[in-house]
């Protein structure tokens, strides 16, 4: 099973290498990471996906708390959370064809940033479902280049 856990830590250097480190060592995968500061500039959230049964799942949350940098630890998988994901898509169109990428950004929300000669970048956020939709329609048209920056979250509006 897919957990999510946003971790708060230190924003400190190797503190990353310390929790993925971590995680790694028990043989565990992390599917995605991301990591960036806070309205607090001493500490940076983690979101973590890994992939584990929740034996495996105990065990990480339980040696992540013994970390010392390590100050807040949530499991958002069955929360009520807010998921995000963004996406970078380099689409292969020619100018007759351009129109009809941009209608489809349009229906998903997207923003093109960039126009070459041959291709369209296209800027996309939302949840992975609809990211994936998205990808499906561009690989007709075939896609040239894709980065994702991997799922962000928080939980909703109740504060704990």
């Amino acid at each position: 099973m897919k957990h999510i856990l946003s971790v708060l830590v230190e924003n400190k250097p190797g503190v990353l290498s310390r929790v993925t480190g971590m995680i790694s060592r028990r043989g565990f995968n992390i599917g995605s990471l991301t990591v960036a500061p806070t309205e607090d500039q001493n500490l940076s959230r983690m979101t973590i996906i890994v992939e584990a049964d929740d034996v495996g799942f105990e065990q990480i949350t339980k040696q992540l708390h013994k970390l010392v940098s390590v100050f807040k630890i949530s499991d958002l998988t069955e929360d009520d959370a807010i998921e995000r994901e963004l996406v970078l898509f380099k689409v292969q169109c020619t100018p007759e064809r351009r129109h009809e990428i941009i209608e489809i950004a349009g229906v998903f929300r997207a923003n093109i940033v960039d126009v070459g000669k041959n291709t369209l970048t296209v800027e996309a956020t939302g949840t992975e479902s609809k990211l994936d939709a998205l990808e499906d329609l561009f690989r007709s048209y075939g896609i040239r280049q894709l980065t994702r920056t991997g799922k962000i979250a928080m939980s909703r509006g109740h504060d704990q």
